[in-house]
């Protein structure tokens, strides 16, 4: 009885703060890999999105062909990051692949991606030739980094390039908020994106540290998704939900720049 009564009361809460409206929301963090076309082709993972309130997404694939998918089939609501992964196998060998950077290029010859990754990156790899020479790609062009990484990797690749453009992959997924904090006052260029962050609305309610956290850096941060595996894509109405809830409990105009204004200020032409 108790725990229905916390229910409701939080549920009155969310919607005399925000009324009957849906927040839409901009998901920077979603992957259509090859294991999940059959099961979701790209109409059906497309109307899940729309479905959820996604009204663009920030989309990389393994293989690249994923996203291109999603694409064709709705080039407004798809924005194209490059991923360097042929297969999952990749994940760890990448970064010291000589034939990434090539790759790389003749696919940035092809299509407009606004950023290459996600990728895995972490202390102590972002020295390789292969790393440098994408981080020079990447400057050049003006393309995002989306990096999932370690503190140690944001700072290694800042101090290839301090013009990058980074967006960290899950706040570095295990990173406290005053590690955040220390590199969002320390890089400028650096956005974070907040998918499979448990500990940011434990329960339900915001954690009070992450809230300080949004309301000091308000045009920083951004939602995501992480549609690594089929089962992302079937719970993916249920998260979104869940980080409406969490957001409900921010200023209005704060909560719009991580739902919706910072990425497509960011990503959209």
């Amino acid at each position: 009885m108790k725990k229905k009564l916390i229910a409701f009361f939080f549920c009155t809460y969310v919607l005399a703060a925000y009324g009957s409206e849906e927040l839409p929301l901009f998901d920077a963090h979603i992957h259509y890999n090859r294991d999940v076309w059959e099961e979701y082709p790209p109409a059906k993972a497309l109307q899940i999105l729309k479905d959820a309130g996604v009204e663009h997404a920030l989309v990389s694939s393994t293989p690249d062909e994923g996203t291109l998918k999603l694409h064709a089939a709705d080039p407004r609501l798809v924005v194209l990051f490059l991923r360097p992964y042929h297969s999952a196998a990749d994940v760890r060998t990448w970064f010291n692949d000589p034939e990434i950077p090539a790759y790389l290029e003749e696919r940035l010859q092809l299509n407009t991606y606004r950023g290459i990754g996600e990728f895995h990156l972490f202390a102590g790899q972002a020295g390789t030739l292969v790393i440098k020479r994408i981080v020079t790609l990447a400057a050049e062009k003006g393309l995002i980094l989306h990096a999932h990484s370690d503190e140690a990797a944001i700072e290694e690749l800042f101090k290839l390039n301090p013009k990058l453009k980074i967006l960290w992959a899950h706040a570095g997924l295990t990173s406290t908020p005053e590690t955040v904090e220390k590199l969002l006052e320390r890089y400028p260029a650096l956005w974070v994106e907040l998918s499979s962050r448990s500990d940011i609305a434990p329960s339900g309610r915001l954690n009070a540290r992450w809230r300080e956290l949004f309301l000091l850096y308000p045009t920083r941060f951004m939602t995501g998704t992480d549609t690594w595996i089929a089962s992302r894509w079937r719970d993916l109405p249920l998260i979104a939900q869940a980080t409406r809830q969490w957001l409900a409990e921010l200023p209005r105009e704060v909560a719009e720049n991580i739902a919706y204004r910072n990425a497509s200020a960011l990503f959209l032409p």
